[in-house]
């Protein structure tokens, strides 16, 4: 895996050992199966939540837990581009974003050998304020480090979620 910082984004890339057409919908169908958990990726924190990519051009990348309170569903974002088995866009929103601010995750799926070079480019954060909540204090090379960093644990889960499948019929 690498990871790599230009202009207002963070890149990484990940191989996974199995074709783009299953990559893809590992990435977008088990979407809660790979993706971590935790508050550090999940808004639902200690809860048990459900995250979920609705596969189409706006549709919504959305997480879904229960709290004391009762049902909450969180909006992350939604899909800009559904191109399967290559290519996927959608908007990134933080819990802290204010409703006009958004980022946009670009997620590659290329051949490779045997398996799928995936890439994930998450861009747009040059468009948020330098002091805004999102980014903790940091300047923005460390910041753009730190979300390359979350990413790659993210693309790490995956590979391993990927490799641990059944080989297809």
């Amino acid at each position: 895996m690498s990871a790599r910082i230009r202009g207002d984004a963070a890149n990484v890339t990940v191989s996974v050992a199995v074709p783009p057409e299953l990559a893809f919908s590992i990435f977008t169908e088990e979407i809660d199966q790979w993706w971590r958990r935790g508050s550090r990726y999940r808004v639902a924190g200690k809860h048990r939540g459900i995250i979920h990519l609705e596969p189409q051009v706006g549709g919504r990348l959305f997480e879904s837990f229960t709290t004391d309170d009762g049902e909450r569903v969180v909006e992350t974002g939604r899909v800009l581009v559904w191109e399967p088995p290559t290519r996927l866009v959608f908007e990134w929103r933080a819990s802290n974003f204010a409703p006009s601010e958004r980022t946009e995750v670009e997620v590659v799926f290329t051949p490779s050998g045997d398996g799928t070079m995936v890439h994930v480019q998450h861009r747009g954060w040059s468009e948020l304020r330098p002091d805004h909540p999102v980014r903790h204090g940091q300047a923005a090379p460390a910041f753009l480090r730190g979300i390359g960093l979350w990413w790659g644990d993210l693309m790490t889960a995956l590979r391993e979620h990927a490799a641990a499948r059944p080989p297809p019929p």
